[in-house]
């Protein structure tokens, strides 16, 4: 993260993202575009790669547009299948300063965590005759029924889940470098995969 400078001299708190290139790998259509070959995908969608990587044992089918580290496909209308075509490259350019966009991506893993850090609990008073109960959860049920209800807030593992962060804006696009800075804080640490869209 960092810290952008406006025209009227207000700082905004900004993430600094290298988005792509990426490149189209495979375009998938829910009936098959050559009839005489070749099964149909039932699905319309794009087949996108990003961060091509050398390997020594790439396999035939790899070798025509490169092997890459990340594989994802975006479901698009049949309509606008026809747009893309396998080898073209997506940039930062799609997007424009001031646009909408919703982030996803896998938060940070912070392992098993009590209930103060996982569900922000208070935890037990220091005096009243208690001594070890400052962080624990107190009372988890009732008197009847003589059960704990489902999605009663406890300890357990916290983080690392998808999240997906909406109406967050682009500051700056920096074309030379297909870096994008977006407002505010997004999901993850650094290095973290994230999904970028349009939010309209």
């Amino acid at each position: 993260m960092s810290q952008v400078f406006d025209n009227e001299g207000n700082v905004i708190p900004a993430t600094l993202v290298v988005a792509g290139p990426l490149v189209v790998t495979r375009i998938k259509t829910e009936e098959p575009l050559d009839k005489t070959r070749g099964k149909k995908d039932g699905y319309d969608a794009v087949q996108v790669g990003f961060c091509e990587k050398k390997l020594k044992n790439i396999k035939k089918p790899q070798k025509k547009l490169g092997a890459y580290r990340y594989i994802r496909e975006f479901r698009f209308p049949a309509e606008e299948i026809s747009s893309f075509n396998p080898g073209d490259k997506i940039d930062v350019s799609i997007f424009k300063e001031g646009d909408k966009v919703e982030v996803t991506g896998i938060t940070k893993s912070k392992g098993f965590q009590g209930v103060v850090k996982r569900h922000g609990f208070h935890g037990g008073p220091r005096t009243h005759g208690q001594k070890h109960s400052e962080r624990e959860p107190g009372s988890i049920g009732a008197t009847a029924p003589q059960r704990v209800f489902k999605g009663t807030r406890m300890a357990g593992r916290m983080g690392g889940k998808q999240v997906k962060v909406k109406n967050l804006k682009i500051i700056k696009v920096d074309k030379d470098n297909n870096e994008l800075w977006i407002s505010g804080a997004l999901p993850g640490r650094r290095g973290t995969l994230l999904e970028i869209k349009s939010n309209e």
